[in-house]
């Protein structure tokens, strides 16, 4: 049996058309039903790139895992890991970062590393969403003018 009645204009209704416009199903606004989850691995890779942005940051991760990543990137079918020299800590709301780099010789540790953590911040803040409670940055060398890169010689095939 329907819920039917009469309107002013004699038309009939259903229960359903008479709810109000403003009643939706299920609750509260669609994009607020359920739950986001963002991986560390994703917060790694956005904090790797925002760092490398930024001007006087020669490199990221300490000397051995630059090394290892190097071969790493000769591998056919290897990618570049993006996220080398950094880690996360991601929280349901909140998300702690630590960060190793190389700076270029001659620029202010203190000002690139001002500039990274400004940058780090806010790039995964607006990606995430996340709130970024610290950004910790060790710096682990300066690459001098006349130093040659830590990758090994590559091999004529």
């Amino acid at each position: 049996m329907t819920d039917m009645t009469e309107n002013r204009g004699g038309e009939t209704e259903t229960a359903a058309a008479r709810r109000s416009p403003l009643t939706k199903r299920g609750g509260g606004d669609p994009g607020s039903r359920g739950r986001t989850t963002i991986a560390d691995g994703v917060v790694e890779k956005i904090a790797g790139l925002a760092a490398r942005d930024v001007d006087g940051v020669h490199a990221m991760g300490s000397g051995l895992s630059r090394t290892f990543g190097a071969v790493r990137d000769r591998v056919p079918g290897g990618a570049k890991s993006v996220s080398r020299g950094v880690k996360v800590e991601v929280g349901e709301v909140q998300a702690a970062l630590d960060l190793e780099i190389v700076v270029d010789y001659g620029v202010s540790i203190a000002d690139v590393a001002r500039d990274v953590r400004e940058n780090v911040i806010t790039a995964v803040e607006r990606m995430t969403g996340l709130e970024v409670v610290e950004v910790n940055i060790a710096v682990s060398d300066v690459k001098l003018p006349d130093e040659e890169e830590e990758e090994p010689e590559r091999r004529i095939q």
